[in-house]
């Protein structure tokens, strides 16, 4: 601890810049600690549960600061009230290079029946920041088309560019890569891969549940709602449509895009349930450039349209979107049980060696979590500091 207040204190750009350090500090798993710099909220950042709920905060506090002093918040007289919102702006080149290796799980996620690339995303610590990229991507671009120059070029600069750009790069390669190898992969070995990711999911619950300043009756009640939601939705049969419409690839795009990245909805699987998941690999296998453009281009109006949704649900009801996500991730695991019908009418676990190996494999994926979740802690601290 003292360690990392020496390091963040050696790399201000002032000579003398003194820390205040306002409220009780709770060490969490792991520490984090916010303000300067430093993303708002982190993986597993824990919360005094006695604290005034985030949603009921005065939004003039801004979006890392709770009322009720429920995290450590490290604040500098040089930077607190100076720093621009694009943090990202002062990362390093190698953040850059983790944020595109990120973009390969994320993308990896994304084409796995089942799993969220917002799931990796909020394992990872960038799922907010990303999320607020995307809202002031979208807001910049309406603004253009609106004639408001000056408008499009604030929200802009408000966007992290060096999270974005090597993040979508890392998912696009990903996709490209998945889609050809992953179904096989999948088709092979069922029961090792969803098990691998049945303990990803299971593994990553925390992170969303730990983030919350306050838990009452009715985040409960949000989590069970939503849980009770994603496991009717992953009970769905799928079923395949052999040659679709232009109209109906850009309205799925639109509502798959939505899913990805959301934690606990697979966009994947919602493809699957439309019809239109082995299509889609077969036209990002062979090059379809027709469809590709119109699945982009429904991709770009639902993240457009949905990241205004999400950015402002994450700021002014933080606790109970948190909530929600926690219940949808918890449902989703329906569809990653690995012993189940093609119609998603789930099996009894088989005894022996199977049953061993699977549950194994949901070992390694809940240590992968939090393996995960240490790197994206990690680089949310250091790489602030050019690493």
């Amino acid at each position: 601890m003292v360690a990392m207040l020496a390091k963040v204190v050696a790399g201000s750009a002032h000579p003398v810049c003194p820390l205040v350090v306002t409220g009780p500090i709770r060490i969490g798993y792991p520490a984090v600690l916010t303000g300067t710099g430093v993303p708002r909220h982190s993986a597993f950042a824990t919360h005094d549960p006695e604290a005034a709920s985030m949603d009921d905060r005065d939004p003039s506090h801004g979006a890392g600061a709770d009322s009720g002093g429920a995290a450590p918040v490290l604040t500098s007289p040089h930077s607190a009230a100076s720093a621009p919102h694009g943090s990202g702006d002062r990362e390093g080149p190698g953040a850059m290079l983790l944020h595109a290796l990120q973009g390969l799980l994320m993308g990896t996620a994304d084409v796995i029946p089942g799993v969220s690339g917002g799931t990796v995303a909020l394992i990872l610590g960038i799922f907010e920041r990303l999320v607020d990229s995307i809202r002031h991507i979208a807001a910049g671009g309406v603004a253009l088309v609106k004639g408001d120059r000056a408008q499009a070029a604030a929200h802009w600069r408000e966007t992290e560019f060096r999270l974005v750009v090597p993040l979508v790069a890392g998912i696009v390669l990903a996709l490209g890569i998945g889609s050809l190898t992953l179904p096989h992969l999948i088709e092979t070995y069922p029961v090792i891969t969803s098990a691998l990711f049945f303990g990803l999911i299971a593994g990553a619950l925390p992170i969303p549940w730990r983030r919350m300043s306050a838990r009452a009756g009715v985040h409960y009640a949000l989590a069970a709602l939503g849980a009770v939601a994603a496991f009717v939705l992953a009970g769905f049969a799928p079923h395949d449509i052999a040659e679709p419409a232009l109209p109906l690839v850009f309205g799925a795009a639109a509502i798959a895009i939505c899913a990805m990245i959301l934690p606990g909805v697979s966009g994947a699987y919602l493809l699957l349930v439309m019809g239109m998941y082995e299509v889609t690999l077969e036209a990002l296998s062979s090059l379809d450039l027709v469809y590709i453009g119109v699945f982009t281009a429904g991709i770009i109006t639902g993240l457009g349209a949905f990241s205004q949704l999400l950015s402002w649900l994450l700021e002014h009801r933080h606790d109970a979107t948190m909530a929600v996500l926690v219940g949808l991730m918890a449902g989703s695991l329906r569809r990653l049980w690995p012993w189940h019908t093609e119609s998603g009418t789930l099996l009894a676990a088989p005894d022996g060696g199977a049953l061993l190996l699977a549950a194994g494999c949901a070992v390694t994926g809940i240590v992968l979590v939090v393996g995960l979740t240490a790197i994206g802690e990690r680089a949310a601290i250091h790489g602030r500091d050019g690493v």
